[in-house]
C-alpha cells in the first residue's frame, strides 16, 4: 500500500473538464506505489511555483552512451534533502518501436509487467521522438529494466548529439496509398547507423523518417533531417464505377468547391464529354475519368505536385500511379537557430523496388551523416548547416547532381539565368530519356 497522498489542489482541478486528465492516471500508479505519490507532490509544487525542479545528469546502461533521459529532483529542504525523496530520481529509458509501430497482445503486456516491477508504470506510446518512454526509474533500476526490455527484442534509441530514432507509417501493411516498403527502408536504414544512434557523436541531432505517400503522416517533411516520402511518377489512375458513385452522392457543389478548386496547381478541369472526346492530347499526360453522362474530370499529371488532396476527397475514384518509389528531403526541423524549415528535395525519385535501391537510400544517408559531421557547427541541425554553407555546395558534398526539381518554391520567381540554356535543356532531356 503506498503512502498517504500529498494535498493536490490544482492537480485536481485538472480532472474537473470534460477530457480525461493525465492526473487520473498518475493517481491511479499512486495508489500502489510510493514513487508516484511524490511525484504527483512535486508536480503540485511546480504548478504552484510555475518552475521545473528536474536537472540532468549521467545515467545509463553498459555499452552504450545515450538512450536514458536522466532526471534528478532540485527540490530541496533546507538540509539540501530532497522534500519528495521516494521521487527523487525519475530517469526516463527510450527505446525504439518496431517499423510501423507493429505490437501484439503480448508484447505491451510484458512491456507494462517489466516497468511496474522496475519503474513507476507509467509508459507513453509514443513520445514526441518517436520512442517508446518508459517513463520514471530510479539509478539503480535502469540496467535492470534495460535489461529485461532487451530480452524481449527491444532496443534504446537516441539522445543527444546522435542518430535518433526512426519512425515509419504503417504503410504497405494496412494502406493502400503506400507507394513502397516502409518497414523495409525503416530497418536497413536503423541497422546500419545503430552505432550511431547508441554512442552520440555528431554535432547535433539527426534524425530519419518515413512516410508511405505524399500525406506523410509521419510527418516527416517539417520534422526530420532525412524524409523518405512515397510518390510515384507516371500518370494518376481512374476508377468510372467509383467517380459516379461518388458524384452520385455528393454532387456537382462538391467536387468544384473540394476537388477542382483545391488543386494547388490547377490540375483538374471539369470538361463536357464531347469535348473530351475531341481533345487533342498532348502525349499521354492526361488522365481522364467519366463521372456522369454529361461531364468528366481531366487530370493534367504533368503539372500534378503530388499533394493527396484529391485521391483522399475520391479516394477509389483516383488513385496514385502504379510507377511508384520515393523522393527524398533533406533539412527538416522545429524551431533552433533559424526558426522551422522543411526538407527540400534532393533526390527527385529513388524506385525503391529492390535491393539495390535499399542500398542506394542507406548509402545517401552515409554520405549525408558524414557531410555534416564534418561541416555542422555544434548544436547545428542539417538544415541549418545548408541554410548557412548553401544548397549547392551541400549537394557537391554528398556527390549528388543538381536538378530543377530541388527548387524550394517553384512557380514563385521569374528571374533566371539564360547563358547556357540550350545546354542545360538537352542534359535535363538526355537525363530524362535514359
Amino acid at each position: 500500500m503506498a503512502k498517504k497522498m500529498h494535498p493536490t489542489p490544482m492537480l485536481d482541478e485538472l480532472e474537473s473538464g470534460p477530457w480525461p486528465s493525465f492526473v487520473t492516471g498518475l493517481k491511479r500508479l499512486a495508489g500502489e506505489k510510493d514513487y508516484m505519490v511524490d511525484l504527483l507532490g512535486q508536480l503540485e509544487t511546480s504548478y504552484k511555483t510555475k518552475k521545473g525542479y528536474w536537472k540532468g545528469g549521467t545515467v545509463g546502461v553498459f555499452g552504450y552512451g545515450g538512450g536514458v533521459i536522466p532526471r534528478f529532483t532540485e527540490l530541496k529542504d533546507e538540509n539540501d534533502k530532497p522534500m519528495f525523496p521516494d521521487a527523487a530520481e525519475f530517469h526516463t529509458l527510450r527505446v525504439q518501436p518496431p517499423a510501423g509501430m507493429h505490437y501484439t497482445t503480448e508484447v505491451l503486456r510484458k512491456m507494462c509487467d517489466i516497468w511496474e516491477k522496475h519503474g513507476s508504470g507509467l509508459i507513453a506510446f509514443h513520445g514526441q521522438s518517436g520512442d517508446i518512454m518508459f517513463q520514471g526509474a530510479t539509478t539503480a533500476k535502469v540496467q535492470d529494466a534495460f535489461d529485461e526490455i532487451n530480452e524481449l527484442g527491444f532496443d534504446l534509441g537516441g539522445a543527444g548529439p546522435a542518430v535518433r530514432t526512426s519512425m515509419s507509417c504503417v504503410g504497405a501493411a494496412r494502406c493502400e496509398q503506400s507507394c513502397y516498403d516502409e518497414a523495409k527502408a525503416h530497418r536497413q536504414v536503423i541497422n546500419t547507423f545503430l552505432d550511431d544512434i547508441h554512442r552520440p557523436a555528431l554535432p547535433y541531432k539527426f534524425k530519419f523518417k518515413f512516410s508511405g505517400c505524399p500525406n506523410d503522416c509521419m510527418n516527416s517533411i517539417q520534422r526530420s533531417d532525412m524524409a523518405v516520402i512515397g510518390t510515384w511518377r507516371d500518370n494518376m489512375r481512374t476508377d468510372e464505377e467509383l467517380a459516379r458513385k461518388w458524384f452520385d452522392a455528393h454532387g456537382m457543389n462538391e467536387l468544384v468547391n473540394n476537388v477542382i478548386a483545391r488543386c494547388p496547381t490547377k490540375t483538374i478541369m471539369l470538361r463536357e464529354i464531347k469535348d473530351v472526346e475531341n481533345q487533342v492530347r498532348e502525349g499521354d499526360k492526361i488522365s481522364s475519368v467519366k463521372i456522369s453522362d454529361t461531364h468528366a474530370l481531366e487530370i493534367d499529371n504533368a503539372n500534378c505536385v503530388r499533394c493527396m488532396h484529391c485521391i483522399n476527397v475520391m479516394t477509389g475514384a483516383l488513385a496514385k500511379g502504379t510507377d511508384t518509389g520515393a523522393t527524398i528531403l533533406i533539412g527538416g526541423k522545429r524551431t533552433l537557430k533559424i526558426g522551422d524549415l522543411m526538407g527540400t528535395v534532393v533526390v527527385p525519385f529513388l524506385p525503391l523496388k529492390n535491393d539495390e535501391d535499399y542500398d542506394a537510400l542507406v548509402e545517401l544517408g552515409q554520405k549525408v551523416i558524414d557531410f555534416f559531421a564534418e561541416n555542422a557547427l555544434e548544436h547545428e541541425r542539417t538544415g541549418e548547416m545548408i541554410e548557412r554553407i548553401g544548397l549547392v555546395n551541400f549537394l557537391e558534398g554528398v556527390g549528388i547532381e543538381i536538378d530543377p526539381n530541388m527548387v524550394a518554391t517553384p512557380r514563385t520567381n521569374p528571374y533566371v539565368r539564360t547563358d547556357g540554356w540550350e545546354d542545360e535543356v538537352a542534359r535535363i532531356a538526355a537525363k530524362k530519356s535514359a
